[in-house]
């Protein structure tokens, strides 16, 4: 009962999408710069995979995602546009975020303090541009017992693979859990202190659920992911072998 009550709902206004969306430009760019190529084809699949999962499925499908534009239901056209900015934009920082922990990247406390500090400091920029006049939310009720199954059976996978490892090999899974929550948690937070998510009965339960399953679901098979791609490619493209050479 207490699950089917969360309905995680944003308010934003225009500036706040202009400026985010900026800032993912800058962030490509300066991965590109870094030459942080894997990560970046990483994130970019992130985004993509986000906006299928919030257009394909949450709106098309469950019809669980509704964006009102001054109190007045948008189209299909405009629903796709805001959600194709929400997605690129969380999908691109959330799995950059990840893969760069994951890598243990040397410069990593700089990109998540780029990162997380853009998550804080945006919205309140965005107040620049007056009211909040776009609005999005979406039930959870639907999807939430499937997403935390998937979480369950990717841990299990993972520990019954550790089981049959040697130590030295083994995956850290308390790192993966402490990654997968964090990230999501930071902009949740972000989004919850400057009144983007609205803070109602429900806020506190919607940020623990939402930071304890929703990005933390996938961490188990992004780890695989990530123990096959970093043995072979490094972040710059070139092949792990030539690099020790």
């Amino acid at each position: 009962m207490i699950l089917t009550a969360i309905t995680p709902t944003r308010n934003f206004n225009t500036l706040y999408i202009i400026l985010d969306s900026l800032f993912i430009v800058f962030l490509i760019g300066l991965l590109i710069w870094k030459k942080r190529y894997v990560t970046l084809l990483w994130s970019l699949a992130g985004g993509i995979l986000y906006f299928i999962v919030d257009f394909g499925y949450f709106y098309l499908l469950s019809k669980s995602r509704t964006i009102t534009i001054n109190n007045v239901e948008a189209n299909s056209l405009m629903t796709a546009l805001v959600l194709l900015w929400m997605s690129l934009s969380y999908g691109i920082t959330n799995f950059a975020y990840i893969w760069l922990c994951l890598k243990k990247d040397k410069d990593l406390k700089y990109w998540l303090l780029l990162i997380v500090g853009w998550w804080l400091v945006c919205p309140v920029i965005a107040t620049l541009g007056g009211e909040a006049s776009i609005k999005t939310y979406r039930t959870t009720g639907a999807y939430h017992g499937f997403m935390a199954l998937i979480l369950v059976v990717g841990y299990l996978l993972l520990i019954m693979r550790d089981l049959n490892t040697i130590k030295e090999k083994r995956s850290p899974i308390l790192t993966l859990n402490l990654i997968g929550i964090s990230v999501q948690f930071a902009w949740e937070f972000a989004l919850l202190l400057h009144g983007i998510r609205p803070f109602n009965e429900a806020s506190i339960m919607t940020l623990l659920v939402d930071s304890l399953i929703e990005t933390n679901l996938g961490m188990p098979y992004i780890y695989l992911i990530f123990c096959f791609v970093h043995k072979r490619i490094n972040d710059d493209l070139t092949l792990v072998s030539e690099k020790k050479e």
